[in-house]
């Protein structure tokens, strides 16, 4: 099994960006966490702020790999193209956000990708990558 967690804009601030609300913890720390929970499996991790670089990813592993962990961050209410990405790809995805979006500005209740996502999990902090990643497992 071979995975991939994608994290989108401002989520390589994790840890020192608004803790009350995305929590102390940086992602790095937390992603040898969950190498260590699913230790039959290769995670693989990918970061950027650039919208055109979730897409080649997405491009590049999407007919390889189990599955997909994608935290788009605001791209998620935004971005047309992130989601015509996942349609075109085979690997299925999970969207995933720290926050409880349903919670927060009504501009954030809107997703473009949750229609071409295998799910979504949102409002877990960090756990919601782990449960992510279960949803893949037979």
């Amino acid at each position: 099994m071979k995975f991939l967690i994608i994290n989108g804009p401002n989520l390589n601030l994790l840890g020192k960006r608004e803790p009350e609300i995305y929590g102390n913890q940086g992602f790095e720390l937390y992603l040898e966490t969950l190498r260590q929970q699913f230790g039959q499996a290769t995670i693989d991790y990918f970061q950027s702020n650039v919208e055109g670089e979730i897409i080649n990813k997405l491009h590049e592993v999407g007919f390889a790999y189990t599955g997909i962990v994608l935290n788009a961050g605001a791209y998620t209410h935004t971005s047309i193209a992130i989601a015509d990405a996942i349609k075109a790809i085979t690997t299925p995805v999970v969207e995933v956000h720290l926050s409880n979006v349903f919670a927060r500005e009504s501009y954030r209740h809107e997703s473009f990708l949750t229609p071409v996502c295998k799910g979504c999990i949102s409002g877990f902090g960090l756990k919601s990558y782990q449960l992510a990643l279960q949803s893949f497992l037979p």
